[in-house]
């Protein structure tokens, strides 16, 4: 093997490794309540674009603005992410994978609400490493009660299935 052949398997490692991180930490992120400009701009490019259940939307703002929205419905929460097939070409990357997400609701009921689906995120080399340009959560099944959400939070009627 030539060097340039070494160099460029070490990089395709540490972009993997980086893209990985930075997934696990944005999962862990969203369990510690934190959500202000350093926090948004640590995970997400400027324009970003974030198709949740909860609605989409487009801007680094933006997002954190429905986040802190939503996030705000729970007490605690614990999300997992797993299964990732990452894929990077040159300065951007995709990730597949699944997420299982459990969160203890804030309406005073100590209700559990489960969700559980599929992930698809685009990602940028930036100057400041890689961030997240587009996401898609897509829940495929969920257990409990979700927490009521506010009129301006109502997702399509096909995106959160009915509990099983």
């Amino acid at each position: 093997m030539d060097t340039e052949e070494m160099q460029r398997q070490v990089q395709a490692l540490t972009d993997r490794a980086e893209i990985t991180d930075l997934l696990n930490r944005y999962l862990r992120s969203l369990d510690y309540g934190v959500f202000d400009e350093e926090w948004a701009r640590a995970f997400h490019t400027e324009d970003v674009t974030a198709e949740m259940p909860i609605g989409t939307v487009h801007g680094r703002d933006a997002l954190l603005a429905r986040v802190r929205q939503g996030m705000a419905l729970f007490d605690r929460t614990v999300h997992l992410g797993t299964n990732a097939i990452i894929e990077i070409d040159g300065t951007r990357a995709t990730a597949h994978g699944a997420q299982l997400s459990t969160h203890v609701l804030a309406d005073g009921s100590d209700g559990v609400f489960i969700s559980a689906g599929h992930t698809d995120t685009e990602l940028v080399r930036t100057a400041d490493g890689w961030r997240i340009s587009a996401s898609t959560l897509r829940v495929v099944w969920t257990q409990g009660s979700p927490p009521r959400l506010p009129d301006e939070f109502a997702p399509a009627p096909s995106a959160v299935p009915s509990s099983s």
